[in-house]
């Protein structure tokens, strides 16, 4: 099978689903809201008269951050009451874009910053961060969220893995060179966009110094469970061999010192085009599904039934990529049900130790 960039197939699942399901992601935000409003500070908005310009960047269905974005747009407004704003969402082309401004605008039940904040005018793009999204010079305040690990496209299959985690030797390095070289344009593209004295915030999935990641805090490791269950397919007869090692997450997960290098190598493209680091840290948020359960108790499937959805918003495609394109729709659909529901019967007959535990590498930077 040709190898597919991830434009061509990723999208979070929409008509609401990533947001609700995804609550953790949420709570990123909402906990270091705070680094994003001390930059806008050490921005000081009051001193420009033009456009004052923010990208969310693999911004979704725009649910996540919306809490976020209410406090950072009303203290850039309180600072600079005169200046226009404008709000960009961005996510690849198959993104649900209209749940986002049906979220946007208050059609869902969230309270929205518009109907608190004047001035705000909100747009859409449809390009990927590893490319140009707004002109040259042009922005004030980038961000993303949970979104950067995405690399344009995967270098090689994974052998019995379906990630760069569980990936080892040549395969692993050829995933890390790939990651570095995405990286280095993407903050390269954002420094081009950005003004001087611009700001960049990144929170980002990664490697903490213990080795912890997303799904592998000390508990039942999931993307090993995913490999799991996917090759149970193929034992099962339900897949072939091909579609097993043709599913890879398009993700590199890197570390903190791998996420800092191109901020600090002179000849990086992001480096030479004036971006330096303000500040870096890494942080483990607990899977809310898990800590309600472990706090609360009730009922094991119940449990399960919570947890899984928030697994599927975020890598049901690249499973659905992974099967041949042979397959009806409906067939294609029904291997995906049979393998989130064995995940979930998995979960619902012992859940100890399966956990979404955020772990985000988090960073500040600035345009010079």
């Amino acid at each position: 099978m040709a190898r597919e960039e991830t434009t061509g197939f990723m999208a979070m699942k929409g008509a609401g689903y990533y947001s609700r399901a995804t609550v953790g992601a949420k709570h990123v935000m909402d906990n270091a809201a705070q680094m994003v409003l001390d930059a806008v500070a050490r921005m000081d908005p009051s001193k420009g008269s033009d456009v004052f310009r923010a990208t969310d960047m693999g911004a979704a269905d725009g649910g996540t951050s919306l809490d976020m974005w209410r406090r950072v747009l009303a203290d850039v407004r309180e600072r600079a009451p005169d200046r226009p704003i404008e709000m960009i969402y961005t996510d690849l082309p198959r993104n649900d874009f209209s749940q986002v401004f049906q979220i946007v605008h208050g059609l869902t039940g969230e309270t929205t910053y518009l109907s608190e904040v004047s001035g705000v005018h909100v747009m859409a793009s449809a390009t990927s961060f590893h490319e140009a999204i707004v002109p040259a010079g042009t922005l004030d305040l980038g961000f993303s969220a949970t979104a950067s690990h995405y690399i344009t496209a995967v270098p090689c299959n994974i052998e019995d893995h379906v990630h760069m985690v569980g990936a080892s030797g040549t395969t692993r390095q050829a995933y890390e060179d790939k990651g570095a070289a995405d990286w280095d344009n993407m903050l390269a593209q954002r420094a081009a966009e950005m003004k001087p004295g611009a700001r960049l915030c990144l929170f980002n999935f990664g490697i903490d110094s213990e080795g912890r990641y997303l799904g592998n805090t000390g508990g039942v490791n999931m993307f090993d469970t995913f490999a799991l269950h996917w090759r149970g397919l193929v034992e099962d007869g339900i897949i072939t061999e091909e579609e097993f090692a043709n599913t890879n997450f398009p993700q590199v997960y890197r570390t903190q010192d791998q996420f800092v290098a191109p901020l600090e190598d002179v000849e990086s493209a992001a480096h030479k085009a004036g971006l330096r680091l303000e500040h870096v840290e890494s942080r483990v948020v607990r899977c809310p599904f898990e800590q309600a359960f472990s706090e609360e108790g009730g009922d094991p499937a119940a449990f399960a039934r919570d947890y899984i959805p928030t697994l599927r918003s975020w890598s049901e495609p690249t499973f659905a990529n992974g099967l041949s394109r042979e397959r009806s729709a409906v067939d294609r659909a029904r291997i995906i049900d049979a393998f989130y529901g064995r995940y979930e019967d998995m979960v619902a007959a012992d859940p100890a130790g399966h956990a979404m535990d955020y772990v985000h590498i988090y960073m500040v930077c600035v345009k010079q």
